[in-house]
């Protein structure tokens, strides 16, 4: 995973994302394989 995804704390309630989504869903393929890095740059401006 992406460390900038791994050290932001967006929600209190992120742990429940591990217990809803599961392991072999695609968007956690997805947010696995894509950089979103830029994102947060964007959202500096």
């Amino acid at each position: 995973m992406i460390s900038n995804q791994e050290t932001l704390n967006l929600s209190p309630f992120m742990a429940i994302y591990d217990i809803v989504v599961p392991q072999d869903n695609q968007l956690r393929q997805i947010n696995e394989l894509v950089d979103f890095s830029f994102v947060y740059e964007e959202l500096k401006k």
